[in-house]
């Protein structure tokens, strides 16, 4: 028997697959932070990730969505939509929202050929910065962000339920 995983297709989201997304983004943010938070915080947190609120997002021309998926399942996504961090965004800019792999993908070029689509679909809303917000401690996805030019641009407190975490916003310029 092969380990080897199916590499994932890439498509864009459709307002069907609105359960399936939810269930990834909680699954890949509990893979990913879950160790962190107080079960209550994380519960909190994770009704963002409501299949009502994908179905509101999906339906939202502002918003794009890319699923990656495996073995008829979800197992990737990311989007992109209007900026919404703190900050004075400059002209003409889109927020990288959302950008998740599940652990047996990382490693395989999935996530390069996922953020090609999310530069591709910045430059296509004629931005020319794109931001998103990573938690300090996770090294490999800032060191994956640096590999695109992004720079850091100062601190941010995420809220995932009443803790607030330390995030960095970072801007690419395109």
């Amino acid at each position: 028997m092969s380990t080897e995983i199916a590499p994932p297709i890439f498509r864009d989201a459709c307002p069907q697959d609105a359960p399936q997304i939810a269930r990834l983004a909680a699954r890949t943010f509990f893979e990913t932070f879950g160790h962190l938070y107080d079960p209550a915080d994380l519960a909190l947190f994770l009704q963002s990730h409501a299949v009502a609120e994908w179905d509101r997002q999906l339906a939202d021309p502002a918003f794009a969505v890319r699923v990656g998926e495996a073995d008829a399942r979800l197992c990737a996504y990311a989007k992109v939509g209007p900026t919404s961090l703190p900050l004075a965004a400059r002209d003409r800019s889109t927020e990288l929202r959302q950008f998740y792999l599940l652990q047996p993908w990382h490693g395989t070029g999935a996530a390069s050929e996922l953020m090609a689509w999310v530069l591709a679909e910045a430059r296509r809303r004629d931005a020319m910065h794109l931001y998103l917000s990573v938690f300090t401690d996770n090294h490999r996805a800032r060191r994956f962000y640096t590999r695109y030019g992004f720079v850091e641009e100062g601190p941010y407190a995420f809220m995932v339920g009443n803790h607030a975490d330390e995030d960095i916003v970072m801007r690419l310029d395109l």
